[in-house]
């Protein structure tokens, strides 16, 4: 147990501010994963010791020899830019030696009106229902995994999204 005096460990601040400013329990994860995995990149240094230059080292370590996807690059970057803003008050300058993952270059698959249709048509009972609402109302699907009774009125037509992201 933790005494009144000492402050709280960094991951416990993190996970703090991400619960005050009302991120989802996912982010938060994937969040402490990554300033863990920076912290152990730089051989358990404190991230208030580093700066921009062990971020961008961090980052092109995980696009060079890591090999990760663009959007896991960026999604490191956002846990890492989000420790030092919101949690130690440090705002890093522009990021400019990080070598940038590879964006893939493929046009997306996109069905056709009538192929979403037989799809949806083929889907039945709880799981066809929140197919149909997941397409025709966009939310994602937590959103719809948590929507209860009282949540939808449908006299009104609306739909009452609870913790939503966006």
């Amino acid at each position: 147990m933790q005494n009144k005096n000492t402050p709280p460990k960094l991951l416990d601040q993190v996970r703090d501010r991400i619960r005050v400013k009302h991120y989802s329990i996912r982010t938060e994860t994937q969040y402490v994963q990554w300033i863990k995995r920076f912290i152990l990149f730089h051989n358990k240094r404190h991230p208030q010791e580093m700066e921009t230059t062990e971020v961008e080292a961090f980052l092109t370590h995980l696009a060079v020899d890591g090999h990760v996807s663009a959007s896991t690059q960026n999604q490191a970057l956002s846990a890492l830019l989000f420790l030092y803003k919101e949690v130690l008050g440090i705002d890093l300058p522009w990021l400019n030696n990080v070598v940038r993952a590879k964006q893939p270059q493929r046009l997306p698959v996109v069905l056709t009106r009538s192929e979403v249709r037989e799809v949806l048509a083929r889907m039945k009972d709880m799981y066809g229902l929140m197919a149909n609402m997941l397409y025709g109302t966009g939310m994602r699907l937590m959103e719809c995994v948590r929507l209860r009774v009282k949540d939808v009125d449908f006299e009104r037509n609306e739909i009452l999204i609870r913790d939503g992201t966006g």
